[in-house]
């Protein structure tokens, strides 16, 4: 069968060594490190960067809330959630799910959680039970989105300025396999170049039917998780960027007290939709977001890449220079802070090992 024949021929780590889009994030920021300390030295503080979006902690170096951040937008993009906390009874948590009305199928994920981790797609009661007790951590639960689409845009606002500009848009496609009317999923998965990468990920999957065979080009959707960690493709749709989109933006954001600069995770259904501001935010990332459509390996360079974050790593400069100065917006302390992030990183750890059991 081909997929014996293509699982032999191709080793998915050997493959993910040999393309850049698949190395680890340290690849993408350690050759940009000189950069951002010089940037520090010139700022008299090494964390200047805090002052960039002050009503995110920490301007969303990722020890943030991802619940409570979601509420500082408002309440027409957000999406129905309830959080969890580790020790909190399950069945209060149930009863909220009730109360707000939030319905299987239904997506849980860590409140502060990196690439992914523990991101997962919840059918039934059951298995959200098995899940809170198998992860003692705090746990965002939210509304499954049936939008059509899902993209990244990223934006940012100097705060002397009136409007700001949209700078990414990354367009999503989702894990899948295409039919040809003669294959089982599990043998389209190993012949196709990108979907066999993720197999170990997905192989374990309850509602994957993996002896199904597909009609020509019936479209099999593997994953639901819009995480390029996860097997989905980020595809560069800068192209799109219009004034429409960054009016929508500028609207938004002038309703949002202390974000300047970060990525919206945001799922649509059209373009039209989502130009005129009719779209739901899933995610408010901050300063340790990236323009995702660098990962478009088809449509960039890995050196073009680290070019664009340090493009945007400029505009960070200049919107906590000007924070700190004209708004007061106080640095954190470089010592308090460090040691914040060396329990993010235990914490980080801690969430690779439960992701492990």
């Amino acid at each position: 069968m081909l997929f014996f024949k293509t699982n032999k021929l191709v080793n998915p780590r050997i493959h993910k060594i040999l393309h850049w889009e698949h190395w680890p994030l340290l690849m993408f920021y350690i050759p940009n490190i000189p950069y951002a300390f010089a940037h520090g030295i010139v700022a008299r503080n090494l964390v200047f960067y805090t002052a960039v979006n002050p009503g995110i902690r920490n301007s969303g170096i990722g020890s943030e809330s991802k619940f409570k951040t979601l509420q500082i937008l408002p309440n027409k993009y957000i999406p129905k959630s309830i959080l969890h906390s580790g020790n909190k009874e399950i069945e209060s948590t149930l009863r909220k799910l009730q109360q707000q009305k939030i319905e299987y199928p239904l997506i849980v994920k860590p409140d502060v959680g990196f690439r992914g981790l523990l991101v997962k797609k919840i059918e039934n009661e059951h298995d959200l039970i098995c899940y809170l007790n198998k992860y003692p951590v705090t746990i965002i639960i939210q509304e499954f989105m049936t939008h059509k689409n899902e993209c990244g845009l990223f934006y940012y606002r100097h705060p002397n300025e009136k409007n700001g500009k949209v700078t990414s848009i990354t367009l999503k496609e989702f894990l899948a396999v295409k039919g040809n009317g003669k294959q089982t999923v599990q043998e389209l998965v190993f012949s196709d170049k990108r979907t066999f990468l993720y197999y170990d990920l997905i192989k374990n999957d309850p509602l994957i039917d993996w002896n199904f065979i597909p009609k020509i080009d019936e479209r099999i959707k593997l994953s639901s998780i819009g995480n390029h960690s996860k097997g989905t493709k980020f595809i560069n749709g800068n192209h799109l960027i219009n004034t429409q989109l960054e009016n929508s933006l500028n609207t938004l954001n002038h309703e949002v007290n202390g974000w300047f600069y970060g990525r919206l995770d945001v799922k649509y259904d059209t373009l039209e939709d989502l130009y005129n501001g009719n779209f739901k935010i899933i995610e408010l990332n901050g300063i340790l977001a990236e323009p995702t459509h660098i990962y478009d390996a088809n449509k960039m360079t890995y050196w073009k890449a680290l070019k664009t974050i340090r493009t945007h790593w400029k505009q960070l400069y200049r919107i906590a220079r000007y924070n700190h100065k004209h708004n007061k917006i106080a640095y954190r302390r470089t010592i308090p802070f460090l040691k914040e992030m060396f329990a993010l990183k235990a914490y980080s750890n801690r969430l690779k090992k439960l992701a492990k059991r």
